[in-house]
């Protein structure tokens, strides 16, 4: 192949493209910034830091990459618009040189029962493809092996007139993978009957115990009652077979209920479609009580939890079929790929073995593909993002993590470390918002925000490099180099919860004491056990010897727009009781959901906007200017503050303003004094809960439960507490923990911070290592001994971090 020769001897001058090196922000406003202006150095690894609630997330997200993705969504048709999520502007003046902003987050994935980690990859499509073409026997194109395409027959008359010739196709046949009986989910529910009717009843009598099914509701009783199929009078036990088999499962059918056309359907079918088709975790909690105690969920008997059809199961490579290729940790898989050689589909094999790979220097290798993705959590689930993309043959790119080394062993940061630089030398922009310093470490270029949080934070106390942050004298640059010392002397337990025998997951047999009393740690390198040991295990036996275990993760709280921090820690009651006291009017008024709401947006604070095919767009209230009451209740005075302008407040501005002086309320301050405590005091009352990180939403459950009066037989389980902590605020956090045990409580957490390691009275450390390598307790006693045996990884890691 010819290659053309240059010409010029010598290197031109800088091409005016060239200049186009930076990131500029200036005056950017979003949330708590103020007025910030800076310059990010493209194709470098660029660290953001401070502590939580100082602007970080505002800048990386709320400025950089919003912008970035407004611009690339208003490249697309209307109609495609219409389809995408919408962002206004960011409250910024000047946002030049950006270039496409891929964000790599911590939501976790859905949890639709079809969606694996090989669906939420490319691994799965690229398997059914070698099926398809080396299994024996072979059963059809590659959607014979999907669990997500169901089997399809019909028959049938198509004339297709070409010339003189008239040409009839009478059939169809698509071959598909999905498990008839369990349509693809690998569990089947059964309904107990009893929660959904008393058979003594008649209709007519009110015999539905389901939630919202009263006996004026048409479309629910009604549509029973008048179907002409069944006697609305007569006890359902009294019922014929037919009434019953009409009752319970007839086919959907067209009925006259007073004169409305209507769709009659037997109940099973009915409950189906309107509760269990329906994402659990997103139902009222009157709801999932009724789907909890109504539906048993069991693994499938007919394809064995696999999804797939017989026919898709029977198909094998070397013995091996795709639901046991999916069933294997991924390390394995990785192996077993490596071993067929077959030139037919090698460019496929080597793309699926670099897929695979990346998943175990990741440190995913301990996940099998067919693991649900609603399972992972939210750190799993950004490396299960990343892998998409370290294959990826775009440059240029700006690369977003926020905390991407959250869920990660010491020993895996490395790993995580190597990963970021590899996108940085790949030449693309990687932006990374990161409170560990081992991350710190290896940036290009650092932007530490601050000096505090929320109203005290928002601006820019350092950019430059790590040395310059190190010798800096911002709160980032003092703390950096902490250590947390190994404790002298350690509680003594009280008890112990005696674990026997545990199966879950991939733990194996193991047989654990608990000590009562103490500060507890349960770590290891991720997927070792840790998770599967406290919720697998713990509550059973807690609960056997009457403990209350209080488990306090970072799972999204349930709530719509209009929930925030006042109204979920119950500190409103006491709120609006002191106003209405204090102005001798009705509380409700001070409800922005009830009677004081304003009309124009009904207490929303915005106008949601539909556009039809564009986005829709959500407008400041002009009634209320956002402030979600009416006029005429901000005119309703508590120590000089409208109830808009107290939930405006801080939490830290609020304890004080609650804890003195006329507005006064000790109700309010203790459920404030306990927010200060977990680390919450830059948040503000009114803000939404959707708009919490993992590990503030932590600290905010963990506030509303150390209110908790079941007294001292409280078992407290922490799942990784430092997730979104500032290496200041570590400090606070261990000495919150030694203030529970103090006062009689149990504390267990799961958790990778060293410090929080040393600080501990009693560690467990399981392993060796991750998935069917790990399973087993290799260490239980004080930190002092774990570091003095040095025969774990979490061993080596802890003394080199105390200086042992």
């Amino acid at each position: 192949m010819s290659k053309a020769k240059r010409t010029d001897t010598q290197s031109p001058a800088q091409h005016v493209a060239d200049n186009h090196d930076l990131i500029r922000v200036h005056g950017a406003r979003v949330n708590n910034l103020k007025d910030v202006s800076i310059e990010i150095p493209k194709r470098r690894l660029t660290v953001f830091t401070g502590v939580s609630g100082s602007g970080k997330s505002s800048l990386v997200f709320g400025t950089i990459a919003a912008e970035s993705q407004r611009l690339i969504n208003e490249t697309y048709s209307t109609f495609v618009q219409g389809f995408m999520p919408t962002t206004a502007r960011p409250e910024v003046d000047v946002l030049d040189g950006l270039t496409t902003a891929i964000i790599v987050d911590q939501q976790r994935m859905g949890s639709d029962p079809r969606s694996t980690v090989g669906t939420a990859t490319d691994a799965n499509a690229m398997l059914r493809i070698l099926f398809s073409r080396l299994g024996k026997p072979h059963i059809g194109s590659p959607s014979a092996y999907a669990f997500n395409v169901a089997s399809v027959r019909a028959s049938g008359a198509i004339t297709v007139e070409r010339g003189a010739k008239k040409t009839v196709k009478a059939t169809f046949n698509r071959t598909g993978g999905m498990c008839t009986r369990c349509e693809g989910r690998g569990s089947v529910s059964d309904i107990d009957l009893t929660q959904l009717y008393d058979d003594s009843k008649s209709i007519a009598e009110g015999a539905f115990t389901i939630p919202g099914w009263k006996s004026d509701n048409v479309w629910t009783v009604g549509v029973y009652a008048q179907s002409g199929f069944l006697d609305p009078d007569k006890p359902i036990r009294r019922f014929t077979k037919k009434e019953m088999q009409d009752f319970l499962y007839r086919e959907p059918t067209k009925v006259k209920v007073n004169g409305v056309n209507l769709t009659y359907e037997g109940l099973i079918p009915k409950i189906q479609k309107s509760f269990l088709s329906k994402d659990r975790e997103a139902m009222q909690p009157h709801i999932r009580e009724f789907v909890d105690r109504a539906v048993t969920f069991t693994t499938c008997p007919e394809c064995d939890g696999t999804r797939l059809s017989e026919a898709a199961r029977s198909s094998k490579i070397k013995r091996v079929s795709i639901a046991d290729a999916c069933a294997m940790e991924i390390r394995d898989l990785a192996e077993w790929i490596r071993g067929l050689d077959e030139p037919s589909v090698a460019p496929l094999l080597a793309a699926l073995q670099q897929t695979l790979d990346s998943f175990v220097e990741i440190g995913l290798g301990y996940l099998a593909l067919d693991r649900a993705s609603g399972t992972l959590s939210g750190g799993e689930a950004q490396r299960v993002k990343m892998i998409r993309h370290l294959g990826s043959s775009l440059t240029d790119v700006t690369y977003v993590f926020d905390e991407p080394t959250i869920g990660l062993h010491p020993h895996d940061i490395q790993r995580m470390n190597d990963l970021l630089l590899r996108l940085r030398d790949k030449g693309n922009t990687v932006l990374v918002v990161e409170h560990k310093p081992e991350t710190i470490a290896i940036a290009d270029h650092v932007v530490d925000l601050g000096p505090g949080a929320g109203t005290a934070g928002g601006t820019v106390c350092f950019e430059g490099s790590v040395d310059g942050l190190r010798a800096g004298g911002t709160i980032t640059g003092r703390h950096f180099d902490d250590r947390a010392s190994l404790k002298e002397t350690v509680r003594k337990a009280t008890g112990a919860l005696e674990i026997r025998g545990a199966t879950t997951h991939n733990l194996r047999n193991v047989d654990v004491d608990i000590p009562l009393g103490v500060l507890t740690v349960i770590t290891g390198v991720a997927g070792s056990g840790k998770s599967s040991l406290v919720h697998g295990s713990l509550p059973q036996q807690a609960g056997a010897t009457g403990e209350s275990v209080i488990s306090v993760d970072q799972s999204p709280i349930r709530g719509s727009r209009r929930s925030n921090p006042a109204t979920y820690t119950g500190l409103l009651d006491p709120i609006r009781k002191a106003f209405a006291k204090v102005n001798g009017v009705k509380p409700a008024l001070f409800s922005a959901n009830s009677e004081g709401a304003c009309p124009n947006c009904n207490g929303a604070g915005v106008i949601y906007t539909d556009l039809a095919m564009m986005a829709g767009v959500a407008t400041v209230c002009e009634e209320c200017e956002g402030k979600r009451f009416q006029a005429s209740v901000l005119e309703y005075h508590l120590g000089g503050r409208d109830i808009s302008e107290v939930l405006a407040m801080s939490v830290a501005e609020a304890e004080e303003f609650f804890g003195a002086g006329e507005a006064s309320t000790p109700a309010a301050h203790k459920i404030l004094e306990r927010l200060v405590d977990v680390g919450l005091g830059y948040l503000s009352l009114g803000q939404p809960l959707t708009t919490l990180s993992g590990g503030e939403r932590q600290r905010l459950k963990l506030a509303t439960q150390l209110g908790n009066k079941a007294g001292d037989q409280l078992v407290y389980v922490l799942d990784e507490p430092t997730t979104g902590l500032h290496l200041a605020d570590v400090e606070q956090l261990l000495g919150l923990l030694d203030r529970l045990v103090d006062s009689g409580k149990s504390v267990i957490v799961v958790e990778h911070h060293q410090a929080v390691m040393a600080h501990a009275d009693w560690i467990i450390d399981l392993g060796p290592g991750a998935g069917h390598d790990g399973g087993r307790v290799v260490f239980e006693g004080t930190p002092t001994d774990l570091v003095a045996d040095r025969s774990t990884l979490t061993a080596e890691h802890l003394a080199a971090y105390v200086g042992a």
